[in-house]
């Protein structure tokens, strides 16, 4: 059941990282996306986070017609995606698939 929710706010908020980052670009260029979009996963290809990217972003390029390109970037406990997308140009290109171990708040023992 604790997996079930971590999936679930795994994808809200990739949604959010989504609808912000289109957002953003949209409001510069009104027929956003109009080159391919990144789209950054911290976890190795055929795990569960890999194929919510990879469901996701076949899902926006069939809607939004313009290739959502999954790239994996594992390593570091995430870091390493997480490093790249933080140092993106903020123009909506580079989405980045943000996952519990991400989002989460440790609380002390």
């Amino acid at each position: 059941m604790k997996g079930l929710r971590c999936a679930i706010a795994a994808l809200a908020l990739a949604g959010s990282a989504i609808a912000l980052g289109a957002g953003a670009a949209r409001a510069a260029d009104n027929d956003y996306p109009n080159h391919p979009v990144r789209w950054l996963v911290g976890y190795p290809p055929g795990g569960s986070t890999d194929i919510c990217a990879r469901l996701i972003g076949q899902y926006l390029s069939e809607h939004l017609h313009q290739q959502f390109a999954v790239e994996n970037k594992p390593g570091a406990g995430n870091n390493l995606a997480t490093e790249i997308a933080a140092h993106a140009p903020p123009d909506g290109y580079t989405v980045f698939l943000v996952n519990p171990a991400n989002a989460i708040k440790c609380q002390p023992l």
